[in-house]
């Protein structure tokens, strides 16, 4: 049985490893020979290590010997092997990454395959090579928004608080509103999946006007209070606080994790809580309401019940999310927040760093 080769690291060969397996713009390649001599000196055996990168056990021994006898620089260099040499040099390597990550052409908002290897005179597969190498998507974009709120660590140091340590003789609620529900019904009849053939339906369709959800999610045992109703003003929002109060037990504080919107700010409000001091308030910080753990909810109703769902009514869509919620909460499951708020804060610092080092404010 051949005997597990055992690697030392020094603290500065790990650093090095580790940044090269955390940078973006690190090559495939060099990613997963890096995570190999770190899960070696990590004690994993070599099964383990292959299944870890999905590469075979000689690839995996050649990359321990490459490492033990030439180090770090070892794994970034490729020995030369037999037939034709690259006809891509590493300049024009260099130049498709820098045009793809800085650059934008002047007839479209981002690069294509063709249209980039036009510009680099380079063919349309070489170009795919690069971008995967270098796990670039010039074709995805995701959204952000950094919070501003001046109080933002302290907001989330109070709702992570309460989702990692509730106070006791209380019910901590996630609470907020879906508003502008629609209940959509298509303008013709959908047709069923077949074999090989995946279900279809109109794109077009009619509206039947919108509701609005209020949903109230209790954050230790994922029971859901909720109440659909026509308008998402302060009005609705102090009846369903009304609701809120009949199903909690009177002994029992009241936390209200909301954000920002002017009904929950609303001087009516603050007057109906005045009346009624077991409950609290505490808001999310500005531009940050996924700190709310309703929106995940509401992200589960959509996904299940609403997207594909063919509704001729308001009240057919009433319909469908109160049996949802009902059947929800014959077996109601938490959602478990797991991140501190000191990683929280961590990671909002460095985006406003990163934000203000390219974009100046």
């Amino acid at each position: 049985m051949a005997k597990e080769p055992k690697i030392d690291l020094t603290a500065a060969e790990r650093t090095r490893l580790e940044q090269l397996v955390r940078a973006p713009g690190t090559p495939n390649k060099h990613v997963w020979r890096a995570k190999i001599v770190l899960l070696s000196a990590d004690g994993l055996g070599t099964m383990a290590i292959t299944r870890a990168v999905g590469k075979s056990k000689r690839v995996v021994w050649r990359w321990q010997d490459r490492f033990r006898a030439e180090g770090v620089d070892g794994l970034l260099r490729d020995r030369p092997r037999p037939g034709r040499p690259p006809t891509v040099t590493p300049d024009q390597v260099r130049e498709v990454v820098d045009k793809t990550r800085r650059e934008t052409p002047s007839h479209a908002t981002h690069w294509s395959t063709r249209s980039l290897g036009r510009t680099v005179g380079l063919g349309r597969t070489t170009i795919q090579k690069i971008w995967r190498e270098h796990r670039l998507k010039p074709h995805l974009v995701k959204t952000f928004k950094v919070s501003n709120d001046p109080a933002f660590v302290d907001k989330v140091r109070d709702i992570v608080g309460l989702y990692l340590n509730p106070p006791d003789h209380a019910v901590v609620l996630s609470v907020d509103e879906k508003s502008q529900i629609q209940a959509l019904d298509r303008t013709q009849a959908p047709l069923p999946m077949t074999a090989d053939h995946a279900a279809t339906r109109t794109h077009d369709y009619k509206r039947h006007g919108v509701t609005t959800l209020f949903a109230a999610l209790n954050v230790q045992t994922g029971h859901v209070i909720s109440q659909c109703m026509m308008r998402d003003r302060h009005q609705e929002f102090l009846r369903f606080l009304a609701r809120i109060n009949r199903e909690v037990p009177t002994h029992l504080d009241v936390h209200l994790i909301v954000d920002n919107d002017s009904p929950h700010r609303h001087p009516k409000v603050w007057r109906w809580l005045e009346r009624h001091p077991r409950f609290h308030m505490h808001f999310t910080p500005t531009s940050a309401s996924w700190l709310n753990l309703v929106e995940r909810l509401f992200a589960e109703l959509t996904n299940r019940r609403l997207r594909r769902g063919i509704f001729r009514s308001i009240v057919a869509v009433q319909t469908a999310i109160n049996r949802y919620l009902n059947d929800r909460n014959h077996a109601p499951k938490p959602f478990v927040w797991t991140a501190s708020a000191d990683t929280i804060i961590r990671k909002h610092e460095r985006a406003k760093g990163n934000l203000f080092s390219r974009t100046g404010h």
